[in-house]
């Protein structure tokens, strides 16, 4: 029989498929005589590329994990270079783009989505001015002057530091009144001085109005640190309530300092005092609401007292006042658990604690450990220091006082105003 013609693969076909004629042949012949070798066929580039695409052709849509079905994508050949460029022609989900921050926009990054209106802030927007600031007073003033504003060293570390503490108290603060009572389970330990020295020190800076109530039920003496303008008493204001409606009507109530300070007194009468209970304090509250931004209340020693109920339930942020002796300061820490215990924790939290070395035993104890006790639980302590014009228990000039006093007294009105601010 004759041998069957060999046929040359074509170019198109692939290596495996001339190896398959191969077999079939000898199969046909039945002989196991050693085939010539054949010639290796590699495939062109195009031929591949083109297999690729048609086998694209059959697929319908691509299931991507974790997504949902995304359709196919049209699929360019460019008939320059052969080569494929994939553009999607929907996504099921976009994923979110990431703004550029304020360093990246410095560099000149920029967002490929629009940006919503949260984006533009004044500080982004306003040029911060880079002019420092002409100096206040003293020898950096005069040189200042002398040289038509070409030398401006500045206002010094202390004049900085003045107008920083400036700036927190007199912030703004938004909202209705804000209600802090200074109270303490310990009498005698400066209560009333300091509520006294925190009202004087935020109603010389801020610009609203500032009032201090004297809420102690067992004759308080809070009016007696000024000097007093009127006589009527919270008592009054309870009894006159409906004819109250405007400020200059409140205003014959309150004794006005100096500082720009209003005090409302409480009663003289111990048997009228003790009758000053919840309900007349939450009708003080209402009208002073109207017309103030702080309202401080100096509080009695009587936690349980209803007074106390109404001032706490009010309050915004309070100041706990505690001496430098043992058991001054076991009472004031005692007055923080009992707020914990009774609903006020989110009170102790943000709480301030003002420290009074002035009284007895003081110079007995460590006041550090005092202090680290405290500052586990509250937010900030302040040290009131000793100064002759408190210890008369009279009339208070914040002016008159000692420079470190002052610094104490604003320091103190800061954090609170910081706290009321948040």
């Amino acid at each position: 029989m004759a041998e069957p013609q060999k046929k040359t693969p074509p170019r198109a076909k692939s290596a495996s498929t001339a190896k398959a004629k191969s077999t079939a042949a000898k199969s046909t012949t039945g002989k196991s005589t050693a085939a010539k070798p054949e010639p290796e066929v590699v495939t062109a580039p195009e031929v591949l590329m083109l297999d690729a695409i048609k086998s694209s052709l059959f697929v319908d849509e691509v299931v991507a994990p974790d997504q949902e079905r995304v359709s196919t994508a049209e699929i360019i050949i460019p008939t320059s270079t052969g080569e494929t460029e994939v553009v999607a022609e929907a996504r099921a989900e976009v994923e979110p783009e990431v703004m550029p921050s304020r360093r990246g926009r410095a560099r000149g990054e920029t967002s490929s989505t629009p940006e919503p209106v949260s984006m533009l802030t004044p500080d982004r927007i306003l040029e911060p001015s880079k002019k420092r600031p002409a100096p206040e007073s003293g020898f950096n003033r005069f040189l200042y002057g002398l040289t038509f504003g070409l030398i401006n060293l500045g206002d010094p570390a202390a004049v900085r530091h003045r107008k920083a503490v400036d700036a927190l108290i007199g912030a703004k603060l938004a909202g209705n009144a804000k209600f802090v009572p200074v109270l303490t389970r310990k009498g005698g330990v400066g209560k009333t001085t300091t509520t006294t020295l925190l009202g004087m020190a935020m109603a010389r800076v801020r610009e609203d109005r500032v009032i201090a109530i004297d809420a102690n039920p067992d004759r308080g003496t809070l009016a007696e640190r000024f000097t007093r303008t009127t006589e009527k008493t919270v008592r009054d204001v309870v009894n006159k309530a409906a004819a109250i409606r405007s400020f200059s009507d409140f205003s014959e109530y309150v004794s006005r300092d100096k500082t720009r300070l209003d005090v409302l007194a409480s009663d003289t009468d111990p048997f009228l005092s003790e009758a000053f209970d919840e309900s007349d304090y939450n009708v003080v509250a209402n009208i002073v609401d109207r017309f103030y931004s702080v309202v401080l209340t100096d509080c009695g020693t009587g936690i349980v007292h209803s007074v106390m109920k109404a001032t706490l339930d009010r309050a915004d942020g309070i100041v706990i006042v505690s001496g430098g002796s043992f058991d001054e300061a076991r009472l004031a820490a005692e007055t923080l658990t009992w707020l914990e215990s009774n609903g006020y924790k989110h009170l102790v939290r943000r709480a301030i604690v003002a420290l009074n070395t002035a009284t007895q035993g003081t110079n007995l104890v460590n006041v550090d450990e005092i202090e680290s006790h405290f500052r586990s639980r509250v937010r900030e302590i302040v040290r009131i220091p000793y100064d002759p014009l408190l210890a008369a228990g009279s009339y208070i000039d914040f002016d008159k006082l000692r420079p470190l006093t002052q610094e104490a007294a604003r320091t103190l009105a800061a954090l609170v105003v910081e706290g009321l601010a948040e």
